[in-house]
């Protein structure tokens, strides 16, 4: 989860999943706070993209999110699999911090601070798509993180 700053100085809360292999975002959403319904509409919009017999490995911080029973049980009936970094060991957490500062300094940075929440979520999901579908990387031999997916699922 990262935050941004809005004109109005309140915050906006980011929850995001990415796929470490293609890059690719599969979930991002936003809100005022960050809570219990921020998190389960990121997990909800992950599942919306995944195949049936997906299981996943989902990486976290220890943040209080990640450890509340609620979102334990939700990972559990899923069959995801929790991995939370330990203390002092972010490499887990390295690809979606990643992530947020591309999205932070690509997007935001020299780009006047969004007057709302709404502001900012049209503006992202923009990014996300040019994100997901034409930014290529050489992480991605050169292609979009789509493109590297669909490659990699048809090799």
């Amino acid at each position: 989860m990262t935050q941004v700053r809005l004109v109005d100085q309140h915050w906006a809360y980011i929850s995001a999943i990415t796929d470490e292999a293609t890059k690719e975002t599969l979930a991002f959403q936003m809100s005022c706070h960050p809570d219990r319904e921020l998190i389960t509409a990121t997990l909800d919009e992950l599942l919306t993209k995944l195949p049936a017999h997906a299981k996943p490995i989902i990486h976290s911080d220890q943040g209080w999110h990640y450890q509340l029973l609620y979102y334990v049980q939700k990972l559990k009936d899923h069959q995801f699999v929790q991995s939370m970094s330990r203390q002092g060991n972010c490499l887990d957490n390295a690809p979606i911090e990643s992530l947020f500062h591309i999205y932070k300094t690509k997007l935001l940075h020299g780009y006047p601070p969004c007057h709302s929440l709404q502001e900012l979520k049209t503006l992202s999901q923009d990014y996300l798509h040019f994100y997901n579908y034409h930014r290529i990387s050489l992480k991605t031999k050169g292609m979009s993180p789509v493109e590297y997916r669909t490659h990699t699922l048809s090799a």
